[in-house]
């Protein structure tokens, strides 16, 4: 009862790890001495032996035809017996391997046994020593624990050693009952509420799309129409003053690459795409971190739409952000918001509650405002935890390049996906440098050595 014991003591990390190996003690004991081995094995010689009834009709037929197939045919009956006569002996092995299994089975159940018996004295003393500076921790051995613990016990090990003992006698065990209507009836359910939400939000959407196109808009004028000269010099001038000459010329060195191989056009659209993704995250997210930053319960209500948002695969959300914006870059802009704007909502939350109570109340103390206290004593001691979120904004965004030139989106990101579609290997990879190199000189500028 050793499984029942760890978990009636409220020990579930080791009543868990106990209770698989047991199961699989079972499962081997079981299976050895009562379980049908072959069964797989017999199946798939009835299988072949469907196939081989075929193709000795069809010898038949080609031998009384006087076809010039009967050698293949011949051939192949031939091959079919060998490979069931081998499968047959196959199946006799295995039936004839239970006492080892068996064997196998008892020797782990009794090691695990050992093992239980020589640790649970230690872990009834750590779980005494835990009870003494917490209260709260559960003691002694409550009967609803034994109860769950006996029967989780009793249904995980009764089920898995039926499964696998005595494979395809249950259904239920293997395959999940499940109903299609219930699936068409959430589909159209689905479909429905986009349905509602596109012709009633039409307003609110063109809105949205309306002002990441002017800000995108805006970019795009800056980045591709302004001379190469200038966004160059820019660049190395904002690099070396945040990261210092060396990292300078090494963003110089970037820029010639994509400049000599023909990308600098689309590095600089990508930079367009990508700053308006990354300043509209920012400017969202910074706000709403610091707003949510002394509101418990706020934070605990946004946590797990941020959690959605970064666990969704980006292929998912794209459905309704393509059903609501439609396709081509302010689509991309939304998408590229959705998989990159959390870190820098949950960092700023982050540094803001790093702040030390002490150095706050000093402040306090001395007759700072609230305006004051944020800005000149939370704002300064958060900044690394800031900047690090608007990092990994920024490089998450880049990361969604190559996904976002799948509805519209220009810039590297298309010349990737031609060569994922059509194999173009040089391509991909110089066009890949690309986007590695703008992450570097972004990551340079916001995360430079220089304070």
């Amino acid at each position: 009862m050793g499984p029942i014991w760890f978990g009636a003591r409220g020990l579930w990390n080791w009543g868990l790890t106990f209770l698989i190996i047991e199961t699989f003690a079972f499962v081997e004991i079981i299976r050895g001495l009562f379980g049908d081995l072959a069964t797989s094995a017999w199946e798939r010689i009835a299988k072949i032996e469907g196939t081989l009834e075929l193709r000795k009709q069809q010898l038949q037929s080609a031998i009384e035809s006087g076809s010039d197939k009967v050698d293949v045919y011949r051939r192949t009956v031939e091959s079919l017996e060998n490979a069931i006569g081998g499968i047959r002996l196959e199946a006799q092995q295995l039936e004839e391997s239970g006492l080892q299994i068996a064997s196998v089975g008892f020797a782990v159940l009794i090691l695990v046994k050992l093992a239980q018996a020589v640790y649970a004295n230690t872990a009834l003393e750590n779980r005494f020593s835990e009870w003494l500076s917490d209260p709260s921790v559960s003691s002694g051995m409550p009967m609803k624990h034994m109860l769950l613990s006996a029967v989780f016990t009793f249904v995980i090990v009764a089920t898995t050693v039926v499964h696998y003992s005595f494979p395809n006698t249950y259904s239920l065990l293997t395959n999940f009952p499940t109903e299609p209507e219930i699936r068409l009836t959430s589909i159209a359910w689905v479909e429905s509420f986009f349905a509602f939400c596109v012709t009633n939000g039409e307003f609110l959407f063109d809105f949205i799309t309306l002002g990441i196109r002017i800000l995108l808009d805006g970019l795009e004028l800056a980045f591709v129409q302004t001379p190469w000269m200038v966004i160059a010099a820019f660049i190395i001038l904002l690099t070396g003053l945040s990261a210092g000459p060396r990292m300078a010329i090494l963003s110089g060195a970037f820029l010639a690459y994509m400049g000599l191989l023909g990308f600098w056009e689309k590095a600089m659209t990508t930079l367009a795409l990508l700053g308006t993704a990354a300043c509209l995250s920012i400017v969202i997210g910074i706000p709403l971190g610091m707003f949510c930053a002394r509101r418990p319960r706020l934070y605990s209500f946004i946590q797990p739409i941020m959690d959605f948002m970064q666990t969704m695969p980006a292929f998912v959300f794209m459905i309704p952000v393509i059903a609501f914006f439609g396709t081509g870059k302010p689509a991309a802009v939304v998408t590229t918001m959705i998989f990159g704007g959390t870190p820098v909502v949950r960092l700023t939350v982050l540094g803001l509650r790093g702040v030390p109570e002490a150095v706050r109340e000093a402040a306090v103390s001395f007759g700072a405002s609230k305006w004051y206290l944020l800005t000149r004593v939370d704002l300064p001691l958060a900044s690394p935890s800031i900047r690090a979120g608007i990092n990994q904004t920024i490089m998450l965004s880049l990361a969604m390049v190559v996904v976002a030139s799948l509805i519209g989106a220009k810039g590297l990101g298309e010349d990737v996906l031609e060569a994922l579609q059509y194999a173009n290997v040089g391509q991909g990879i110089l066009a890949g440098f690309s986007i590695l190199f703008c992450a570097m000189i972004l990551d340079r500028i916001v995360q430079g050595g220089k304070k």
